[in-house]
């Protein structure tokens, strides 16, 4: 059996969601260091970039879980939204 960790969302009206604990692991590492690599960066260009890093080895949708994981770190107050932005800028939180 997989272990499992509850992704949050910043939404508290939201329902977490139940995914791979590798998985997330994987994905958290790799948002992390993007955003420390980069600074800001727009939600597409993280996406992007998290496929072009772990996107060829991955079994599965790296943007539904970039978007996923993003959420759950978010909710964790590691990661922020710029306010006003548009697109969405994310950067690592203070």
């Amino acid at each position: 059996m997989t272990e499992t960790i509850l992704a949050l969302h910043p939404d508290p009206a939201k329902q977490p969601t139940r995914i791979s604990l590798e998985k997330y692991q994987m994905v958290r590492e790799a948002i992390l260091t993007i955003l420390a690599d980069f600074g800001e960066v727009t939600f597409t260009d993280l996406a992007d970039e998290l496929n072009r890093r772990i996107g060829a080895g991955f079994d599965g949708s790296t943007t539904w879980y970039c978007t996923t994981v993003k959420l759950d770190l978010e909710a964790r107050g590691l990661i922020e939204r710029l306010p006003g932005s548009s697109p969405q800028v994310l950067r690592l939180a203070p």
